[in-house]
């Protein structure tokens, strides 16, 4: 092998945080100025390691006698053979060594849409949240108008998308170096468009078709919409594990629909989130036709000699006792 040689210091997700061209061999790795990787590390000795070649061509790293020594994969070694894949841990600091004409991967197809971040889908997130802030407000709003109600709804649902979107991009900035916080952003507002537009498409159909099955158990299409947004933004901070963020979070929205399940049935004996509709409709979106009083009254009257024959007495006892 020949040089140039490169040393490359890793983050804990295995990211090339720094790399240094190094011409020709040793290479002396240490804390001291006159070495030729300097570690600005408390846990690396002044003179730590050294990379030297020997007659079979093997790249070796040797400890020069220090107190935390060489350490790979969790075990301290004297010396060890670097093969362009091996990380050793010096100190604190990830590194490894690579001579120029080691092989590169294949170039990936991109697949992150690097396109669509920044200040557009941040502002396309922001509006959507606000959107839904106002919408929510005006849909629960009984009393007369006051412009502050509104400017506080609002004002809490662009502090919700910024906040979820910003606990994202610290994750994405922590595991993949850029914090991606526009389409994070994005992600936010889109899910929370789609719970909003659920609910009102639920609680619109429920009441026009008296198919109650559409707000009773909304919390399951809430949890499936909020597992879904929780897969956009993996896929944003690691494009490559899509199939994996799959499995998560279907296996993350059955889990929690299980949790609600049990929870309805032990709270009030049934599956559904609730026993009737508690949102008011317009009756000109009514397609369903409307039970009226003499109807339901009959319906009564029909149920009485059952429930009778039940309690052991005959249709009539009540009119002779009288």
């Amino acid at each position: 092998m020949n040089g140039p040689w490169f040393v490359e210091l890793l983050a804990r997700n295995g990211d090339v945080l720094h790399r240094q061209r190094v011409d020709g061999l040793p290479i002396r790795i240490g804390r001291g100025y006159d070495n030729d990787v300097i570690l600005d590390d408390d846990y690396a000795a002044a003179a730590h390691a050294v990379v030297e070649q020997d007659a079979s061509g093997r790249l070796l790293l040797h400890d020069l006698g220090t107190r935390n020594g060489i350490v790979i994969q969790g075990k301290r070694r004297q010396d060890a053979e670097l093969t362009g894949g091996t990380v050793v841990r010096i100190g604190h600091t990830a590194l490894r060594v690579r001579a120029a004409d080691f092989p590169v991967v294949p170039e990936l197809l991109d697949r992150t849409f690097h396109g669509w971040e920044g200040v557009l889908p941040a502002a396309a997130g922001l509006a959507l949240a606000g959107g839904v802030a106002l919408l929510a407000r005006w849909l629960s709003d009984t009393e007369y108008f006051q412009l502050a109600r509104y400017a506080e709804a609002l004002a809490g649902g662009l502090a919700a998308a910024l906040l979820w979107g910003g606990i994202w991009a610290c994750a994405n900035r922590l595991f993949a170096r850029h914090a991606r916080l526009g389409r994070h952003v994005f992600v936010f507002g889109c899910g929370a468009a789609a719970l909003a537009g659920y609910a009102l498409l639920g609680s619109t159909l429920g009441y026009a078709l008296s198919a109650e099955g559409f707000t009773h158990y909304a919390s399951h299409v809430a949890t499936v919409l909020l597992a879904g947004m929780i897969y956009f933004h993996l896929c944003t901070i690691r494009p490559r594990n899509r199939t994996r963020y799959r499995w998560v979070c279907a296996g993350l929205a059955v889990l929690c629909s299980g949790l609600i399940l049990a929870g309805n049935v032990q709270r009030t004996g049934r599956l559904s989130d609730e026993l009737y509709m508690s949102v008011l409709m317009p009756p000109a979106i009514r397609v369903s036709p409307d039970h009226g009083v003499d109807e339901f009254m009959r319906d009564v009257e029909a149920m009485k000699g059952p429930l009778d024959r039940s309690r052991g007495r005959k249709p009539g006892d009540d009119e002779i006792n009288d």
